[in-house]
Formats: structure tokens, C-alpha cells, sequence
């Protein structure tokens, strides 16, 4: 089997953690290869000695891996995801960070999971994309044009509200008065749009969710829409430029500009391990079920 390995580095989170997965995967005679800044990082650190492979671009992934791990939080696997692209190289996450819904795997299970990885005992859930194309297309389109998580429309330079006129499938539907709006997948959802009060979906939902950000207006509610709408969105306000973000990936537009989001023409793959399932990350993570009166 042949992994690909992609990082971030916590000082006293991850230590234990990394020495678990490469003491089983080099027991294991896995081929692994290691994304360099991650790997230079844990050699600084001391914590691996022998020399690996590397990979550090999207191209160095295209000559067959069998998977991707990757260490940290959801943050990070968002960031795995801009390696692996349209390759279909399935996502596995080992949860380094807190509040996880993306990262499945919790550090005392390592080993365990990583065995059933092995033995190729797990599932694939594909994750539907956003795309962003903007218009005029004046250089502003970044390479890297898809969401895993959202598309979010935000203020920038002002304290004052956004309008953001905003169409379905060529009618409109409203101009939001706000700090800003969410575009959100389904794998989305449990992040800034739950936050800003928006839905959780399940990651296998054909829809999208739209979702205000402190809206001046309190009737603005979040919308559940199919996930084959094409969205369009214009932004005005006191100042002439505006944020946008895909993931968190920044980029600074202006009122000229014309937004449009629809659904990507590839997804990305995630492990799914019959032990962790989405539903039971949603009761652990939001602490569902538990009584509270004690």
C-alpha cells in the first residue's frame, strides 16, 4: 500500500501522535511519502530520523497512492484536499485538533483504525464541491476555484453591512443586509454555517445552504437549496471592495465583480470507518443524548 501523508505540527498535541502512525505504518513495510514542509518540520523536531519521499504539489500525487492521511484538525484535511484535487486519492483523517467533525479517527484509536485501513475494511463517502467563477475574469479567479467546506461573501475595511443581491437559477430570490453569506455542501455544515445558525446536513444530502451572517433583517433565515442550483451573487455597499473565501482561501474583489457558485465536476473522497460514523462524530461532538441534570 502506498500513502501519502500531509500534516500540521502541535507542539504537545501531535508528538504522541505521529510516533503512533509512522511506528505502525513502518512496521506495516508501508511506502509512505511525506509532504516536505510537514516532514522538515518533524525532523526539526526530531521526531523521525530515517529518510522518506516527498511530495509537495498536486502534480508530485499523480503516479498512484492508495490514500492520504492526514494529521491535524477539519482545517487541515481542507488543505489535503487542495493536494489531492480531481486525483481521487481517498482522504483518511486522524483528528489532532479539538472539535472535529471531518477528522474520524481520535488519537487512542490509532492503531486500531489503521489496521482496518490495512486491510481495506472501510468505505467511501464522496464530498460534493463548490466551484467559484467570477466575472468579469479579470486574473481575480484563483487556481485553486473549489470548496470543500463554503464559499462565504464578507465585509472588508468597514464596519458597515453588506447588501448581497442574490439570484437561483437566473430569479431572485433576495438582497441580504449583513455582515455576509454562506454558501455551504452538506460536509459544510458543521462548520461557520452551524455557527451562524444554519442546518446540519448529512455529508450525503444533494443540497446546498445558504446562510446570513448577522443579518440586519431577523426574518433572514437560512435556505436549504438543491445542490444542482447555480447561484449568483452581487455585492454592494459603503466600500468597493469585499472578502471572499473558499475554505480559507482569501481572496479581495470588487463591486464590479459577479459571483457565481454551482457544483464542482469531481468530489472528494473520505474514509469512512463503520466504528465512526457521522452520526455518532454529531451526538459526541454536539453532546446529543446526554443527561444534563446531574
Amino acid at each position: 500500500m502506498r500513502i501519502a501523508i500531509f500534516g500540521q505540527y502541535y507542539q504537545n498535541d501531535t508528538r504522541p501522535i505521529i510516533r503512533d502512525i509512522f511506528l505502525f505504518l513502518n512496521e506495516n513495510q508501508v511506502d509512505l511519502v511525506i509532504e516536505a514542509d510537514f516532514l522538515k518540520i518533524l525532523y526539526e523536531h526530531e521526531l523521525l530520523k530515517k529518510s522518506y519521499k516527498t511530495f509537495s504539489s498536486y502534480e508530485d500525487l499523480q503516479s498512484g497512492f492508495d490514500l492520504m492521511i492526514s494529521i491535524g484538525g477539519d482545517g487541515t484535511i481542507l488543505r489535503a484536499a487542495t493536494f489531492v484535487r480531481d486525483l481521487g486519492i481517498p482522504i483518511l483523517g486522524i483528528n489532532a485538533g479539538r472539535l472535529g467533525f471531518l477528522a474520524k479517527v481520535q488519537k487512542e484509536n490509532i492503531n486500531a483504525f489503521l489496521q482496518l485501513v490495512l486491510e481495506r475494511r472501510y468505505t467511501i463517502s464522496e464530498r460534493t464541491l463548490l466551484e467559484l467563477q467570477i466575472t468579469p475574469d479579470d486574473g481575480k479567479i484563483p487556481t485553486l476555484n473549489f470548496a470543500m467546506n463554503e464559499v462565504t461573501v464578507s465585509r472588508k475595511d468597514t464596519t458597515s453591512m453588506i447588501t448581497i443581491e442574490t439570484h437561483l437559477d437566473n430569479e431572485y430570490l433576495t438582497s441580504y443586509w449583513a455582515d455576509g453569506l454562506i454558501v455551504a455542501t452538506p460536509t459544510g455544515t458543521t462548520g461557520y454555517s452551524l455557527s451562524c445558525g444554519g442546518p446540519v446536513l448529512t455529508p450525503d444530502a444533494k443540497c446546498w445552504v445558504i446562510t446570513p451572517i448577522a443579518p440586519h433583517n431577523l426574518n433572514a433565515r437560512p435556505l436549504v437549496i438543491p445542490d444542482h442550483t447555480t447561484i449568483r451573487l452581487r455585492v454592494s455597499g459603503r466600500e468597493d471592495q469585499f472578502l471572499v473565501s473558499l475554505d480559507s482561501r482569501l481572496i479581495t474583489l470588487t463591486k464590479e465583480h459577479v459571483l457565481t457558485i454551482r457544483k464542482n465536476d469531481f468530489t472528494i473522497k473520505m474514509v469512512e470507518i463503520q466504528e465512526e460514523s457521522f452520526l455518532k462524530t454529531l451526538r459526541n461532538k454536539l453532546l446529543w443524548g446526554e443527561d444534563k441534570r446531574n
